[in-house]
């Protein structure tokens, strides 16, 4: 496999990495951030897998089943055919609450013929730090670390237990499943009892998806991205916390035999603003309240340090290690767990924190009972800008070793103040609003004193350098300054010139920590095609839109890199990030072609959530 040639399946409380020839090579339980029971990813040796080896030349095909997170691997090679279903089972109960258990489910469905097939199923718990240990019991096979943190997962299946432990070839003669489970069964499971899994998982999710918010005409081709994207991103949403994780994975490199390789299993709270402002316009306000109720309950309200990003369950201390032990994908190492970045002073967090609560006021404001408490986070916040926003910080891409002052950070101090004013005006706080304008426009005259290149009037990726950098393209986004203003313009052109190489763009083209970066992050590419849109460039925007959506994998995913001259898919995978910004700028091309709005779904029945 020379790309990411996967399909993931998830249930909003772990998920599965699943090879496009049906083979299972990364999968937590119970948690997305849970130790590994399958990472072939991270090593094709020792990580472990699940593998189905047709027994002869087979035609191999996948898909998703439409509208759903259900993926569908098909064999066939004459008349001997057969499928198998990939899923973790979601929906909801009489009660109202959720079902979805730490469970993957193969559901191996027989089409026609006898097909032989063989199953490798080698199961390496704990991130396959140490040998696995398997108990044969009458009902089910139990696999445990036989060292270390204790690790135990168990196996039911109406397949003869010796075919999945001993790759047996057999005759797949009727339909059968494998159930993996974190959890001993009380229940055991039988083929009655796994299709209704199948039917109601199927059901949930098509019934998710037909509450999204879709302009009627919108082009098949948008739609369909924009569609996978939304499943993508409601997958990410953790059930247990409303936590958005980034990406599925951890240690995918951002380039093929580099260093640069993180675990991204957590929640990015520069996520946060995006994330809300993508899925109210799609409708899901259930997805975007359950994560403002996360955000707005780890934000502190007056002196404790505000972080970048957070664990699922609201985790402050996410420490960072390497497993020396994997060799990493493609010989990528180091493999880490955690991330040090958690640590990180990045400014750029009081602008999108009081982003997300300025729309949190604008969406939900009436069935709110925390006003007062949001109102003490505001000026909270309102202090830490005014003590730091002169600092240098490591900035939006988590610069290790050096402190700037990154152009784009500042930008999002003024974006602080300027929604601290918007906040105190709804709550009728005049005084406050005539104070705060004062600190704002002082903000917005230094980035425009100091981090606007003389000769060339863009905006740079830091004072005193002639840099240029994506993550500037955002200011138009924030609002911090007009489209047609020179500035954002020499900005947008310059970065396509020296940035833009075939339609993909990178962050920066100045060495870091690691050297050069030597491959194009997708966010990016997306930032440029609204910013290039914004301008008045509507053509080549639309022409990079419909170029990137053709580089998406088979199955419609993306993740957070891209190399510039193969275009495979690097980086950690599917990447919510990536997926937010498509969805993001499929709306913004769609709405102005049509001279509408996206979604006028009509605000939320909170009570109803």
């Amino acid at each position: 496999m020379k790309s990411l040639d996967y399909g993931v399946i998830g249930n909003c409380k772990s998920a599965a990495i699943v090879s496009n020839i049906g083979s299972m090579d990364w999968l937590c339980l119970p948690n997305f951030d849970s130790a590994s029971i399958f990472a072939k990813l991270l090593d094709k040796k020792k990580g472990g897998s699940f593998e189905i080896k047709p027994v002869g030349k087979y035609n191999i095909k996948q898909e998703y089943i439409d509208r759903t997170n259900i993926l569908v691997t098909s064999f066939s090679s004459g008349r001997n055919k057969f499928e198998v279903i990939d899923f973790l089972p979601r929906y909801n109960n009489q009660s109202g609450s959720c079902h979805c258990p730490p469970d993957v489910i193969r559901y191996f469905r027989v089409i026609s013929g006898r097909p032989r097939i063989k199953i490798i199923c080698k199961p390496r718990p704990g991130y396959a730090q140490y040998e696995t240990i398997l108990e044969k019991h009458s009902d089910c096979l139990k696999y445990t670390t036989s060292a270390g943190n204790y690790e135990s997962f168990y196996m039911y299946s109406n397949i003869e237990h010796d075919n999945l432990t001993k790759a047996k070839e057999f005759a797949l003669t009727k339909d059968s499943y494998v159930v993996i489970s974190y959890n001993q069964k009380i229940s055991l499971p039988d083929i009655d009892s796994i299709t209704l899994e199948y039917e109601k998982t199927k059901v949930y999710w098509m019934s998710w998806v037909s509450d999204t918010s879709l302009p009627a005409g919108m082009p098949q081709k948008y739609r369909d991205a924009v569609l996978r994207s939304s499943l993508v991103l409601k997958t990410l949403a953790y059930q247990k916390s409303g936590a958005i994780l980034a990406a599925i994975t951890t240690s995918l490199p951002e380039t093929i035999g580099e260093v640069r390789n993180w675990d991204y299993r957590f929640c990015w709270i520069r996520d946060a603003s995006m994330t809300i402002s993508v899925m109210s316009r799609l409708g899901h306000f259930n997805v975007v309240k359950r994560f403002l109720e996360f955000v707005l309950d780890i934000v502190p309200y007056k002196n404790e340090k505000i972080q970048i990003m957070y664990g699922i369950h609201g985790e402050k201390k996410l420490v960072e290690k390497e497993l020396p032990w994997l060799e990493g994908y493609e010989a990528s190492k180091p493999v880490r767990i955690g991330n040090a970045a958690y640590k990180q002073k990045q400014n750029d967090i009081y602008g999108v924190l009081m982003d997300v609560i300025y729309q949190s006021l604008t969406l939900f404001r009436n069935n709110l009972d925390n006003q007062e408490e949001l109102w003490t986070v505001v000026r909270t916040l309102v202090r830490h800008v005014n003590k730091n926003w002169k600092k240098a910080d490591r900035g939006i891409w988590e610069f290790r070793s050096e402190k700037k002052f990154f152009v784009f950070s500042k930008i999002l101090c003024w974006v602080a103040m300027d929604r601290a004013i918007k906040i105190a005006d709804l709550f009728g706080k005049s005084g406050y609003a005539d104070k705060w304008s004062i600190l704002r426009d002082d903000i917005k005259s230094e980035i425009l004193k100091k981090g606007c290149s003389k000769k060339h009037g863009f905006l740079t990726q830091s004072y005193s350098d002639e840099n240029l950098d994506a993550a500037n393209l955002l200011a138009g986004h924030y609002g911090f300054i007009a489209a047609d203003d020179p500035i954002f313009v020499n900005t947008v052109m310059k970065s396509y010139e020296n940035l833009c190489v075939d339609g993909l763009m990178y962050r920066y083209r100045n060495a870091d920590d690691f050297g050069v970066p030597s491959s194009s992050f997708t966010v990016c590419t997306f930032w440029m095609i609204k910013s290039l849109y914004s301008i008045g460039k509507k053509t080549l925007a639309k022409k990079l839109f419909d170029q990137l959506l053709g580089r998406m994998n088979h199955l419609g995913l993306l993740s957070e890199d891209m190399d510039f001259k193969t275009k495979r898919l690097l980086g950690n995978f599917p990447q919510g990030y990536s997926h937010l910004a498509l969805i993001d700028t499929a709306l913004m091309l769609y709405a102005d072609e049509n001279d509408e709005v996206v979604c006028d779904a009509m605000m939320p029945d909170i009570d109803a959530l």
